[in-house]
């Protein structure tokens, strides 16, 4: 009788190990600042059912990922509009889906990644029926909870920078067949994406038939995706929230000549990263 719980003791507590490394690596990493200032009331307006929205990480385990993919984007989401259900008066409504270490797939608010570098890639040509049927594909999967178990997928990343080469790196995200992997990795809107068998980065065949040249796609394994593959696809376009209005850089109001020369004359005891020229841009009116 006692035998199956004998059986589940060795995994319990694999399992408790695996949400504490978790843990561990989710918290923030020293050191990050978002490179430039986040226009949140502008990425709201300009986002769109279905795109794939990148962050870059500020989390322990953003490190290892950016290294590992040579990528500034540790983070893939997937902006699903208005498809949740509002969760209160007073509670930021929750328009995306993403899947998280140590917690599986699940829905957050937008306001999450507001002081984040963020980029918006989107998919061209889908039908309102596909993105539909890509963005309900990841809402249906969240509550998929991870097994944690297999704590050599999570051990990993506490080494962010492997000395290895660079064309195994990406392939050092795919180890291993455990669910942190999967978590980890863009696999989950890839095969959303798959789900409607559009491209993101196929592998390319080529082939002749009569002296006619074809392009033969292969889909590739979804656990060998990763944030930058959906920057690098040529099928998603990429959107620069500023540029999406009447952008006109004849209205940007620019610092005078006097407060930048000002700026530069701080005394050479200010540390450089603090004392450098810069020029601050806004757009007249803002």
């Amino acid at each position: 009788m006692n035998a199956p719980q004998t059986r589940d003791l060795p995994d319990t507590i694999l399992d408790r190990i695996g949400k504490r490394l978790a843990r561990t690596l989710n918290s923030p990493g020293s050191g990050y600042r978002p490179y430039t200032s986040s226009d949140f009331r502008t990425l709201c307006r300009v986002l769109r059912p279905g795109d794939v929205l990148l962050v870059e990480g500020g989390a322990r385990i953003s490190t290892a990922i950016k290294y590992l993919t040579q990528s500034t984007w540790s983070h893939a989401a997937m902006y699903v509009g208005e498809m949740l259900p509002h969760t209160g008066s007073g509670v930021s409504r929750h328009r995306l889906v993403e899947v998280n270490l140590g917690e599986g797939c699940v829905s957050v608010p937008l306001q999450k990644y507001a002081s984040h570098n963020t980029r918006i890639c989107r998919p061209v040509s889908l039908r309102p029926e596909e993105i539909k049927a890509v963005t309900t594909y990841m809402i249906d999967r969240i509550g998929v909870k991870y097994d944690h178990r297999n704590i050599f997928d999570l051990l990993r990343y506490f080494f962010p920078t492997p000395p290895v080469p660079v064309r195994w790196r990406r392939r050092m995200l795919a180890l291993g067949s455990g669910d942190p992997t999967r978590a980890i990795c863009s696999s989950m809107i890839a095969l959303a994406f798959q789900s409607v068998r559009y491209p993101i980065l196929p592998k390319i065949t080529i082939t002749r038939d009569k002296g006619v040249r074809r392009e033969i796609l292969q889909i590739r394994h979804h656990a060998l995706f990763v944030p930058r593959d959906f920057d690098l696809s040529p099928y998603f376009a990429i959107v620069k929230p500023h540029l999406v209005g009447e952008f006109d850089h004849h209205a940007l109001t620019w610092a005078t000549e006097d407060a930048s020369a000002t700026h530069i004359s701080e005394p050479p005891s200010v540390n450089a990263s603090t004392a450098s020229t810069s020029i601050v841009g806004r757009q007249s009116g803002a």
